[in-house]
């Protein structure tokens, strides 16, 4: 068995490093930490890690993945509170950049995707003591708004 105690970054194959890097910094308020050649590094602002997310771009016109194809679906990014998860909610259709929301149980989730198709999750965990049966059971049901906020 290997000990994986969390993940600790991401890198995705991006067309354009420099709307890439604008994008996230814009969105997340990630900061470029280092650039070398076609790729760049980011973090996330409180992070303890070297990188949060690494960028290496193949160079404008080149082609997404087809919808459906194997690869990865997409990031999940925790939020501290479900006010925070509501204003990234605006600051994704500011944007155009939403693409859907969804209640699951433990979690309350609004998703998202950059320039190039990469698709992102943020989220909000609620404490484990209100899991429920949300703790060995998923669902993806309609996010109430009204309802989760205060």
């Amino acid at each position: 068995m290997i000990p994986v105690r969390r993940l600790n970054h991401a890198v995705l194959y991006v067309s354009d490093l420099d709307r890439s890097v604008e994008f996230y910094e814009r969105l997340f308020g990630f900061k470029v930490i280092a650039r070398q050649g076609p790729m760049a590094f980011l973090r996330a602002k409180g992070s303890s890690n070297h990188h949060d997310l690494g960028l290496l771009s193949l160079g404008r016109g080149t082609p997404r993945p087809e919808p459906g194809t194997t690869g990865l679906y997409h990031l999940a990014w925790e939020l501290g509170s479900i006010q925070e998860l509501a204003a990234a909610r605006e600051e994704l259709l500011k944007l155009g950049a939403m693409s859907g929301e969804s209640d699951h149980g433990a979690t309350k989730s609004v998703y998202g995707a950059d320039p190039d198709g990469n698709e992102f999750e943020l989220m909000v965990l609620l404490p484990k003591e209100k899991w429920g049966r949300w703790e060995h059971d998923v669902t993806t049901s309609r996010l109430h708004w009204e309802k989760e906020l205060p």
